[in-house]
């Protein structure tokens, strides 16, 4: 097929960011089908995203993730994150040099993860637009906009870093300065993150258009203010909701275990995501609830962490209980019998509850996660999160 207009798609391979972003190209690929989409990604992120259900006019395309060739990575997370912006700007140029040689068309435009700032140089050069898409929601970006006016409203003491409300942003008064992530304080001589989020806000107001997962009715107030300061600023989420109906993989048996079950409402549903477990002592307090009073509750999680969870736990509740390492998040919480989710407060599993009008109980750990949860609980009233126990040997947490 002749394709007479070729788009490059730049996504950052962590947590949940290049979900969303594919689910926003599928649906820009369903109404324009003369439109030829190369998804630049990470090999190993790719391989996750795209099954047998293709697209004509999608290509995955992958790019080098920074780590050592030849070898196993085995450093943390955020050294991950790291290595790959150190090396994404001549990946994902190189990349899109060699997908316009392979299809005899170049790049008009440029949809990239609003992390991925270089992007706005590389579509400058190019005299193309550019169009940055924030995955997170519209709180956390306007906390990242509003950087330097938080840095010099607060004094350097801890306790001033504690107890300082953001009175002073739109739609934010409830927030404290505790409830942002840690670099939102940090200079460009950070981490890589706190660097690529500086440089990210710096890039935006070059955009042709920012572009949210998310909608504008969650924050009206927040939603106006980011408008006044990007002209061409939309919301075109929920993905979850927007994005055409996937065929459904219950590899893990959890919609069968819970359509056995015929219990309107009464299973707890657990997954703090795929990149931190909680401490033991909070393993062992949330174990010990469930066992205690019974709930029935399904719980997602990595097979290694699951050698943290108490002896004996599994054994001991597997007449009311379901472990397993991977899950259909979407379809569970859509499922009758789901009346709570206990969650880490990621942006996309806080969508995924509200389409399906689920009680959120949110246990935060890094990023935006806090935020998010503060919001839950003061501002959307979505459900209330819960605080890290004071003590290391303390397992109990307080709301």
């Amino acid at each position: 097929m002749a394709f007479k207009l070729h788009i490059g798609v730049l996504a950052f391979p962590f947590g949940t960011h290049a979900a969303p972003l594919l689910a926003l190209v599928r649906r820009l690929a369903t109404s324009e089908p003369d439109a030829l989409f190369s998804f630049f990604n990470s090999a190993a992120s790719n391989a996750t995203l795209f099954n047998a259900t293709a697209f004509d006019n999608i290509r995955a395309r992958d790019v080098w993730d920074g780590a050592p060739r030849g070898e196993p990575f085995t450093g943390s997370h955020f050294e991950a994150v790291g290595l790959f912006l150190e090396a994404s700007p001549g990946n994902f140029d190189m990349a899109i040099r060699e997908a316009e040689r392979e299809s005899g068309l170049e790049i008009g435009c440029l949809l990239t993860d609003a992390f991925l700032w270089f992007s706005g140089d590389m579509a400058e050069k190019r005299g193309v637009p550019w169009v940055p898409f924030w995955t997170a929601a519209s709180c956390s970006l306007s906390s990242h906009v509003y950087t330097d006016q938080i840095v010099r409203a607060i004094e350097s003491t801890e306790k001033a870093k504690q107890e300082k409300a953001l009175s002073f942003i739109p739609g934010l008064e409830m927030v404290t300065t505790a409830d942002l992530p840690p670099e939102i304080f940090l200079g460009n001589n950070a981490s890589p993150l706190a660097i690529t989020i500086n440089k990210m806000v710096e890039h935006l107001p070059k955009s042709t258009a920012v572009v949210l997962n998310s909608f504008e009715e969650i924050d009206p107030i927040i939603t106006k203010d980011l408008k006044s300061k990007f002209p061409n600023f939309l919301n075109v989420g929920p993905s979850i909701l927007a994005s055409p109906a996937a065929a459904i993989s219950d590899e893990t048996g959890c919609l069968s275990w819970l359509g056995g079950l015929n219990r309107p409402n009464s299973v707890v549903y657990i997954s703090f995501g795929t990149v931190i477990t909680p401490p033991e002592n909070e393993l062992a307090a949330l174990c010990e609830a469930l066992e205690t009073c019974r709930f029935p509750f399904l719980w997602s999680m990595k097979d290694h962490a699951m050698k943290s969870l108490p002896n004996g736990f599994i054994d001991r509740t597997n007449s009311f209980g379901k472990m397993v390492a991977w899950a259909p998040q979407p379809q569970i919480l859509a499922h009758e019998s789901v009346g709570a989710f206990v969650t880490h407060g990621g942006w996309n599993s806080i969508l995924e509850s509200i389409a399906s009008c689920v009680p959120l109980i949110c246990r935060p750990f890094f990023g935006d996660q806090k935020l998010n949860s503060r919001m839950v609980q003061d501002s959307w009233g979505l459900g209330f999160w819960l605080k890290e126990a004071s003590s290391p040997r303390a397992g109990r947490l307080s709301v």
